[in-house]
């Protein structure tokens, strides 16, 4: 998934405490001594002003992307001059980009984490828990803020083949994000948390720390036990504990090389700046952006009243447009949140003014989100893609069909539910509007298409053709529908920026957990008794199947995909499976887990957007996630579903 709330509405905060509202200014709500005089007034004040500044650099980064991809993409193509550059630059602001992005949501409090434990703590536990995580979070960055700097400094030898300048100005960037970091979360423990609270979180983590470090003779000792102790003991307790998904993996990678090993710490950067440097990634913001740009454009709106012109007046005709929406739409944008956000708000009211319960709403709309997690431009399909090897264009060919079936077992689902439902006051429009509203979606309803098409023929890259989507996203915006609002331009950026840092953030820590666990020999263990699994492939693929079920639910489908493609996608070819295959497999299993109660963020996240209390959706969602698993498992033993177009 990408991200897991929608990205126009900043939700409850990650790490920090309460509901982040800033404190009043002073003992009556005014006056400037009064301002003076309260520390919290001050620690606001400087959070907002340091935030507004990393904001406008953050954002200006995404702009700077998108131009100097374009204009490369305009130069070869157009021109038949490639810029030899452009890509060398693009890389460049792309790390700086995704550092200030985790900045971005480290303050915003959208870094990606599971909450459904803490979220059941009573009041004043659950600020301890906040402020817990805050310090763990807080842990991590003073941990690894030397070998960053360390880092950076190596980097200053290396000189940059096309632009000839010092490697040092884009190793830079881990730094100064780290410290950017620990001043947000310095801040936010002023802001948001009482002495005491902060006081006790602090010896919580300050405790755990000496008592890990004291232990180093007995970690020594244990040998392998030690993959136990911090890639299963203390990753898994961070993230049951809400502290975000990211630094939990960042806290036992660090806790295993610094505490097991003699590894050089800066090692760690090092495998985190492979992590999020590589260029494909870069299509991650540009489609984020590109979601937020066909929402504010009207062009989902346009295809929605498109298919609601179409199957409005047939019993359950409204939820079959919102899963053929969100497949329509999940060709444009490459980020779950994105979609629904775009989908719900045109189809929510008319369908509640049917009478429709708004737990089965939220239910289906979480369905669809789990459904449509193949259909490209998925952000998991390209970051499989970028951490296996695997080809995006076969990738994006093959996730279209499996979709397609998820999508018939969901409307198996709504025609059951909805056979008896009465439509005597629904009209059937004329065809004459229907045409008229087909004529005004076709600009929009061309998008997804045009993406495939560029990607698949070669025209151009998955990073490539999220620009091209842009520029039409903007002209049609501008001159098709007329609906472009610039005020809110500056704080898309910065969502995207947000909503981009927090995926590559985790991308970054999960590749040097992914290399700790490589080094550790695991993943020569792991291949052996996957290998050695009687039943051969089709047993592999049904313990794959439950395994990513549940990483889907605790880790989400990116950093699950990052810690475990590099070790289970060779296993798949030794058994034969095909790769483009496998892949879908692994996907709409994550998917499963991803956006099923209790654990699933993707749940959380359909039911944020849609305003819909989290547990009216539980029992509806129940009868699509069996729908979906009947799917999946038809797509994993039917290989051509996915591979009978390549």
């Amino acid at each position: 998934m990408s991200a897991p709330r929608p990205a126009a509405r900043p939700p409850e905060p990650p790490t920090g405490g309460a509901s982040g509202n800033t404190p009043p200014v002073g003992p009556h709500g005014h006056g400037d001594a009064a301002n003076e005089a309260n520390p919290a007034s001050f620690t606001s004040r400087t959070e907002h002003v340091l935030g507004a500044l990393v904001d406008g650099l953050a954002a200006a980064l995404v702009l700077a992307d998108v131009v100097v991809l374009l204009a490369g993409v305009v130069a070869r193509f157009v021109l038949h001059q490639p810029l030899i550059w452009s890509d060398e630059l693009a890389s460049m602001l792309f790390i700086w980009l995704a550092m200030l992005g985790a900045v971005v949501a480290l303050r915003r409090g959208e870094h990606m984490r599971m909450t459904a434990m803490v979220s059941k703590l009573p009041p004043q536990r659950r600020r301890l828990a906040e402020a817990i995580a805050l310090y763990a979070a807080l842990a991590f960055l003073a941990m690894v803020a030397w070998p960053a700097w360390e880092y950076a400094s190596d980097e200053r030898f290396i000189t940059t083949p096309a632009l000839d300048i010092s490697n040092a100005w884009r190793a830079a960037a881990l730094p100064v994000g780290v410290v950017l970091m620990g001043m947000f979360a310095v801040l936010r423990l002023f802001r948001d948390f009482d002495w005491k609270t902060s006081t006790k979180a602090f010896a919580v983590v300050a405790t755990l720390i000496v008592a890990f470090t004291l232990g180093r003779a007995v970690f020594e000792d244990l040998g392998r036990l030690n993959l136990l102790v911090f890639f299963v003991g203390v990753v898994l307790v961070c993230v049951l504990c809400g502290i975000p998904i990211a630094f939990a993996f960042g806290l036992g990678t660090f806790g295993y090389l610094a505490l097991t090993t003699d590894t050089a710490l800066p090692v760690i950067i090092g495998r985190m700046d492979e992590g999020m440097s590589h260029l494909i990634l870069l299509a991650v913001p540009l489609f984020v952006f590109l979601g937020l740009l066909i929402e504010m454009t009207g062009m989902a709106k346009a295809m929605v009243a498109f298919l609601a012109s179409l199957l409005g007046h047939v019993k359950g005709g409204l939820s079959y447009v919102l899963v053929g929406a969100m497949y329509l739409v999940s060709g444009i944008s490459g980020s779950k949140a994105a979609d629904m956000a775009a989908i719900a708000p045109a189809l929510f009211p008319e369908m509640k003014k049917r009478g429709a319960d708004e737990g089965e709403l939220v239910a289906l709309l979480a369905a669809t989100g789990a459904q449509t997690e193949t259909v490209p431009p998925s952000l998991v399909l390209i970051t499989i893609g970028s951490v296996t090897g695997v080809s995006i264009a076969a990738l994006f060919t093959g996730g279209l069909l499996p979709a397609v079936i998820l999508g018939l077992m969901l409307c198996v689902v709504v025609f059951m539910r909805n056979r008896h439902e009465d439509l005597s006051q629904v009209a059937r429009p004329p065809w004459k509007q229907v045409m008229r509203l087909a004529l005004v979606a076709l600009p929009a309803l061309a998008l997804p298409f045009v993406i495939r098409a560029a990607v698949v023929e070669g025209v151009a890259t998955a990073t490539e053709v999220s620009t091209i989507g842009i520029v039409y996203a903007v002209v049609a915006g501008l001159v098709v529908y007329r609906q472009f609002d610039w005020r809110r331009l500056g704080p898309m950026l910065v969502a995207t920026a947000s909503l981009s840092g927090a995926i590559l953030l985790i991308i970054g820590t999960a590749t040097a957990m992914a290399w700790g666990l490589t080094q550790s020999g695991f993943s020569r263990w792991l291949a052996e008794a996957m290998a050695s699994l009687p039943g051969g492939a089709p047993m592999f693929l049904a313990v794959s199947l439950v395994t990513f079920v549940v990483l889907g639910s605790v880790l989400e489908g990116i950093p699950a995909i990052v810690l475990f493609g590099p070790l289970l996608f060779p296993i798949a070819r030794q058994l034969g499976i095909h790769e483009v295959h496998y892949a879908m497999v692994v996907v709409l299993s994550m998917g499963l887990g991803l956006f099923a109660p209790p654990l699933g963020v993707g749940y959380y996240a359909a039911c944020a957007i849609g305003r819909v209390r989290p547990d009216a959706g539980i029992r509806p969602i129940v009868g699509y996630m069996l729908a979906l698993l009947v799917g999946t498992i038809a797509v994993a033993a039917i290989p051509w579903l996915s591979i009978g177009f390549l």
